[in-house]
């Protein structure tokens, strides 16, 4: 601890840790701070901690600093169906409906835990899904599973548990989906561990909604005790971007104690059981569906809505609670107004995706796809608009129809895979990039995202070659270049992912 140190390097590196990694530590918790950044000094390379503030403060943070900062500073406290009740809200209300509509027809069902600390909540939401859907087989099922802290994704990627990952849950949870590997130690069985995709993710300061990186076309969001951690507002700009996120009627769940008609002003406030759901939705007279079945799980109740661990846990690491109102200084996080180029269609349509507006910009395209059909830029625009929407059937359809257009077009090859990818055809999402590297075989986000299915795969030779190869490329872009097709990715984030998937691989 440092009491003479001055007041106002600790205001700039509260600031700077709510910048890079969304982290927010008021001034009566800058103590708290602090006392993560000198467990911090000796791995960020530092021999004390004032050199390690003085550093932090006078130079870029990588990836690499941010991480370690990150696994000092975050709260991993978690465990297997937290707060079971607000899962049984979810079985019998949300997934009701989703399924409802869904069945026998488009069965897919995209689900995105944010903050996903340990791997409990995700593996939890997978446990869910396969107990409540008999005919989970013939749904493509996607989880993906985000976090800032690398070694709580190493644990989650491992999904190895201790006796403490359970309390509460029932035994047969246990029983049917871990594997004993020792005493008190625990393994989630393969089948339940391959629908969980895990991945580094900054709520900060990384793109979403993306192709690129899985998180466009959510059916669900799970950010639950993450937005508690950041500052008023960056809290209003997150839950914006989650929004453009979800499909329409998609839904966002947060925990107790974050809920907020403030913060959450452009979502529709459902009250389900005592518990409030954000929802994308235009439509005030939708009901929500109930499923007359009961909950797949039998817990004790604990008689507390909110879990007192959130809280607790949450002010031992001295952040602090979502304010009742943003900063009045502040002004809150308002979508780029889409027309501006208004005498030009598609720059117009153009704008509105990237404000977020996809249906507004699908119905431009349509409308100059329709005067000219073979226009290949409206095509593969209006692909992506659809993805978005998490209509994957017919982004499939103009993907491939600005194909038959013009057969040469790498663009296109790797928009199709893309959108395979999300259906949950990887061998054809496979085959496609590498016509996409046939065509154009310097198109560098194709060799790494070709990398990451063959890292999947269990490919390690080739995994790593196209790592490499897609390392290589970046040589041509400076580190803040925001790649072509990458949904605001820059040179610099890419070549970080790219340097410690290859670390994680040698290791």
């Amino acid at each position: 601890m440092l009491p003479h140190e001055p007041e106002i390097m600790l205001s700039e590196l509260s600031q700077l840790l709510a910048e890079k990694t969304g982290l927010y530590f008021s001034r009566e918790h800058w103590k708290d701070m602090q006392r993560g950044i000198d467990a911090a000094t000796e791995e960020l390379g530092f021999k004390d901690v004032q050199s390690c503030m003085n550093g932090l403060l006078s130079s870029a943070l990588t990836k690499t600093d941010l991480e370690i900062l990150a696994s000092y500073l975050t709260v991993g406290e978690t465990y297997f169906f937290r707060e079971p009740r607000n899962f049984k809200v979810i079985e019998k209300y949300i997934l009701a409906d989703i399924v409802r509509e869904r069945r026998g027809n488009d069965q897919h069902l995209r689900i995105w835990s944010a903050g996903c600390a340990t791997g409990e909540e995700p593996y939890t939401i997978a446990i869910l899904l396969d107990k409540y859907l008999p005919d989970i087989n013939d749904w493509n099922i996607s989880i993906l599973a985000t976090d800032i802290n690398p070694l709580f994704l190493q644990k989650a990627s491992n999904g190895l548990y201790s006796k403490w990952s359970f309390r509460g849950v029932p035994e047969r949870v246990k029983h049917d989906y871990f594997n004993t590997v020792s005493s008190g130690h625990f393994q989630i069985i393969p089948r339940i561990k391959q629908m969980v995709n895990f991945s580094y993710h900054n709520l900060a300061e990384d793109t979403y909604p993306s192709l690129t990186n899985g998180t466009n076309a959510m059916d669900l969001i799970f950010c639950r005790n993450v937005l508690m951690y950041f500052e008023p507002k960056r809290v209003k700009r997150v839950a914006e971007k989650l929004r453009h996120c979800l499909v329409e009627e998609g839904w966002l769940n947060v925990s107790s104690v974050e809920t907020s008609n403030v913060y959450f002003s452009e979502f529709k406030p459902v009250n389900l059981e005592r518990y409030t759901f954000y929802r994308k939705s235009n439509n005030d007279k939708k009901d929500v569906p109930v499923n007359e079945h009961e909950f797949s799980f039998d817990f004790v109740d604990t008689g507390s809505q909110i879990d007192k661990t959130d809280v607790s846990l949450f002010e031992e690491q001295g952040a602090a609670l979502i304010l009742p109102n943003p900063e009045p200084e502040e002004k809150a996080f308002i979508p780029l107004a889409a027309a501006t180029a208004e005498n030009d269609p598609y720059d117009e349509a153009g704008a509105l995706f990237h404000a977020g507006q996809y249906a507004e910009a699908t119905e431009k395209l349509i409308t100059i796809v329709s005067e000219d059909p073979e226009d290949i830029r409206a095509i593969e625009l209006l692909a992506r608009c659809l993805a978005n929407q998490g209509q994957l059937v017919q982004a499939d359809e103009w993907c491939n129809k600005a194909i038959r257009i013009n057969k040469l077009n790498a663009g296109c090859y790797y928009l199709l895979a893309t959108v395979q990818h999300e259906l949950g055809l990887i061998d054809e999402a496979i085959a496609s990039l590498k016509r996409t590297l046939y065509l154009e075989p310097e198109r560098l986000l194709a060799h790494f995202v070709l990398a990451n299915h063959f890292k999947t795969q269990g490919k390690v030779e080739e995994s790593i070659r196209h790592f490499e190869n897609a390392r290589a490329l970046l040589d041509n872009y400076q580190a803040e270049d925001v790649l072509p097709e990458s949904d605001g990715m820059t040179a610099r984030r890419l070549r970080e992912i790219i340097e410690l998937t290859l670390r994680q691989e040698a290791a």
